[in-house]
């Protein structure tokens, strides 16, 4: 195949129209948090009860902010801290022979902020639930 150079400048202007075109990943780069909970729950609108979100109402310490979920029959769990500079805590899958859909652990938090907590049901539906917490020292660089 001949590449001329009508054919370079005509592929070049192409690549060059395309860069342009808005891509649906980064339609909500506006609010990461939405992004988050979107990737998660594949846009659909999370329900209320079935998920049990456990943090303290006052961390004197954003560094070391104890956590815990808990979802009967859930199959996924995720958190989520709107304020933190990467929204997106963690997320938890659960398998068929886990005995209970619980997590605990310690996360970091840039400031007071509420929590979110979203589990994925194992009928696939989604329930959401928060927390606010109060900190007093920041734990992400402030």
């Amino acid at each position: 195949m001949k590449l001329t150079r009508r054919d370079a400048l005509s592929l070049g202007l192409g690549a060059t129209a395309a860069s342009f075109l808005p891509l649906p990943a980064l339609a909500s780069a506006d609010d990461p948090v939405a992004a988050w909970i979107a990737s998660f729950t594949g846009g659909a609108e999370p329900g209320e009860g079935g998920i049990t979100l456990t943090a303290p109402e006052i961390a004197e310490n954003g560094n070391t902010v104890p956590v815990s979920v808990e979802a009967p029959g859930a199959a996924a769990i995720m958190v989520v801290a709107p304020k933190n500079p990467n929204p997106g805590v963690f997320q938890v899958e659960f398998g068929p022979l886990a005995a209970e859909q619980f997590v605990s652990t310690r996360i970091r938090l840039a400031g007071t902020q509420d929590v979110i907590a979203i589990a994925r049901m194992a009928d696939g539906s989604f329930v959401q639930t928060t927390r606010t917490v109060k900190v007093t020292i920041g734990g992400c660089g402030g």
